[in-house]
Order: C-alpha cells, then structure tokens, then sequence
C-alpha cells in the first residue's frame, strides 16, 4: 500500500479539508482529491466523507484509521532505522540531560555502560527542561534525563525522587530546627529557579505566596544571590549535592521532591541498545 497516500489521507483527516491538507503537503488540491480517489478505489470502500464544509473519516474509515496510523508510525521508524544505519549512528546512543544529572549521575552511568558495550558511543547534550524534552520529541536525542513534567506526552520511565530543600541565607536563624515550614516563606523574598522547577515548587508551597521574583539564571547565581542575603529559595538535593556555599540548605516541612527519570518518544519504537542503556541506569543508580 503506498504510504504517500495514507499520509495524505492523514493530514486531510487532521486538517479537515483538502484545500488545506494539500497547502501543507504542497500538492495542488486537485491532485489530492485524485490520490483519495485513488486510495479508496485500492482499498475497496469510502474512507471519507465529503460535504461543503470539509471531510471527515466514514464509519469503515473510523474503523481502519487507527490501523493507518499504527503503519505510518511503524514506517517512521523503519526510515529512520535506516537512516542511522546508513550514518552509523546506532553505534551511538544521544542523552541529554539537565546539568546536574549531567555532573553527578552519568559519568558513573556512562562509564558502567561503556565496559560492558565497548563499541557503543554516548553522545550528551546539555539543556533547560523545555529543551530536553524538544530534543526528544525533534529525534534529535534518543532519550533525556529530566524530571517529570506534567505537560509532556513522552514515554516515561522513573528513576528516583529527588528531595527539595529550602535554601536561606546564612545568618537565617533556624531557632535549633533541621527543617523548614513551609508556611515560613509565606511574604518572604524568594528567588524562583529555572522553570525545570516551577512546577514541583508550586506544588511544594501550597497555599503559600511568598513574594516571587521570577530568575533567568542559573542555579550557581540562585545560591550566590541567596548568599548575599536576597531573597530564599528552593533547590533539589542533587543540585546541591557536592557544593560548600555559605547557605542554610534544609529539608521542607512538609517533604517534598521532584521525580527524576528518563523520557523516551516511544519505549515500542526505542533502538534494543538504547533500551539497555535504560535498563542498565537503572541497576546503576541503585548502587550510587
């Protein structure tokens, strides 16, 4: 079956109408209508219904199209299988992946990995959360270390909750406390980090409004700012993991954590050497 003629059909289903599904596909709208003509007549029956206000899928084509769909998702992957082939980039695996991650996780990771697959490559790539996430869904990285967003729709695999702590200023009196309520930061100056944390922030403080400033920084400048006395703010424990600032770093009361793991576009269409490579992390992490 020529797969030209189910993305058009596709497109047409997902647009509405021939006269904007052939603007997209650059074809002339005459010369669409002919390959849905042409479509139906290979497979037997009308998929679509046509009407002055556009086209919509009949009830055979309802029942085929998600079939349709399946295919062009499984020739996607085929093309691009052999693309890797022809380039020898399935002797390379593409991460990318916060900073912190980055430092304190995958050198082991890789390492670990690299003994036991000799001839397989990492290639890792450095962003914020909106950027990871795009590099996955754009295949330009097979898969990403982030935390958990709730607006992506990628394959999802859990890795570990990575505590948030509250970060103060060094002459904050803690009056003998190891944490933090969180009520505390009501009306307090609070530096609100890279937007890879708004979210477990914001769910983190509740009711409670401190006075946010929004930052375009990086979290260095975060601790440095709260070093000088500017504000508070919140900051995972893999993030701090390491560093010697003259800050207070306490847990929050109640606890709170973002969930870091690893997405993928589709876990079904990922390479079997990148499967392992997941796989493999996840047997590491549980000794580092």
């Amino acid at each position: 079956m020529d797969t030209k003629k189910l993305e058009a059909l596709a497109t047409a289903v997902q647009t509405g109408s021939f006269t904007r599904a052939a603007e997209v596909l650059g074809y002339t709208q005459s010369g669409l209508t002919h390959m849905m003509n042409s479509l139906e007549k290979d497979i037997g029956f009308p998929l679509l219904v046509r009407s002055r206000t556009g086209i919509r899928l009949s009830a055979a084509g309802q029942r085929v199209f998600p079939m349709i769909q399946d295919l062009l998702r499984a020739d996607e992957t085929l093309e691009r299988e052999i693309r890797l082939i022809n380039t020898r980039r399935e002797e390379t695996i593409r991460v990318a992946s916060y900073a912190s991650i980055a430092m304190h996780w995958l050198p082991e990771i890789i390492q670990r990995f690299r003994d036991n697959h000799p001839d397989v490559a990492v290639d890792v790539q450095m962003g914020s959360v909106e950027e990871v996430y795009h590099w996955v869904q754009e295949d330009k990285a097979d898969m990403c270390f982030a935390s958990w967003q709730e607006w992506f729709t990628l394959d999802w695999t859990h890795l570990r909750n990575d505590p948030l702590l509250v970060i103060l200023p060094p002459d904050y009196d803690m009056q003998g406390r190891e944490s933090l309520k969180v009520q505390s930061l009501q009306g307090m100056d609070f530096l609100m980090p890279s937007p890879g944390f708004y979210l477990d922030i914001m769910h983190a403080l509740g009711d409670v409004k401190p006075n946010i400033r929004e930052t375009h920084v990086s979290d260095s400048v975060i601790i440095s700012m709260v070093e000088h006395g500017l504000g508070a703010s919140i900051l995972s424990e893999l993030v701090l993991k390491g560093r010697r600032d003259n800050v207070v770093a306490v847990p929050m009361d109640p606890p709170a954590a973002r969930e870091l793991g690893i997405a993928v576009r589709s876990k079904k269409e990922l390479r079997p050497m990148a499967r392992r490579f997941i796989s493999e992390t996840k047997e590491i992490l549980e000794s580092i």
